[in-house]
């Protein structure tokens, strides 16, 4: 309780919670300056900020060599360490371990089924986007498609980057934050199987047919999970002007 008490204060400060915001989306290390230049603010009341989002484990920091002589820079990463508000306390963690390993037990029935859900719950929430649009897929352009997409991994905390290949008709999807993260350590083939079938649920729902190939993967050292969608579609080519 102390710590999420400290975590709130911390983050009551708008031009702090802003900053933070900042650092999530940049998928990078940032320096003093940097947030300083950004926020229009003086690089002493930058590294102020910094250092009291440090001190409650939301940021990691790491003294670098510039290469140009001078002091060593300090950068700022988003920290690994899981931050959870919950009043009162909920364990969602502790739950989503014990129906994983309840499937365990079922074999491959179970892994199936893990499957299956992870695909239909993919599907589920772009059908609850296209409603929130008042849209059929008939009328949406595929730039539109891919919009459509990239908010709805915004909204399940994903924070993630589309990038278009018309060439090869496929989309390349980076994901930088994982929300099973923890759960996946424990198990990670069942569980980054269950997440690639819930991002082909998500693309099923506005193209006909995909294949997804996974790239790059968090749980192997990579800073990012990265795919690439393949869309199998009658007409190759798709314009998205």
């Amino acid at each position: 309780m102390e710590h999420t008490l400290k975590i709130t204060n911390v983050l009551s400060d708008p031009t702090r919670f802003y900053i933070y915001q900042y650092i999530t989306n940049c998928h990078r290390d940032v320096t003093v300056q940097e947030i300083a230049d950004k926020f229009s603010i003086h690089p002493n009341v930058a590294r102020l900020h910094l250092s009291k989002l440090e001190d409650v484990r939301m940021l990691y920091a790491e003294t670098k060599k510039t290469g140009r002589g001078g002091r060593p820079s300090k950068l700022y990463r988003l920290s690994a360490e899981v931050i959870q508000l919950s009043f009162p306390f909920r364990n969602y963690q502790l739950l989503s371990s014990i129906l994983l390993q309840s499937l365990e037990k079922l074999g491959p029935e179970g892994s199936k089924a893990l499957y299956e859900t992870g695909y239909s719950f993919g599907k589920e929430m772009m059908g609850q986007e296209l409603h929130r649009l008042s849209s059929s897929i008939e009328e949406l352009s595929n730039k539109d498609k891919i919009q459509l997409l990239k908010h709805a991994a915004i909204l399940a905390g994903l924070k993630p980057e589309l990038e278009w290949d018309e060439e090869e008709s496929s989309i390349y999807f980076e994901v930088f934050n994982c929300p099973f993260k923890e759960t996946a350590k424990l198990n990670k083939d069942k569980v980054c199987m269950m997440h690639q079938q819930f991002f082909i649920g998500m693309f099923e729902a506005v193209f006909p047919d995909v294949h997804l190939s996974e790239r790059q993967n968090m749980l192997s050292g990579c800073q990012q999970c990265a795919y690439k969608a393949h869309i199998c579609e009658p007409s190759h080519i798709m314009n998205l002007k």
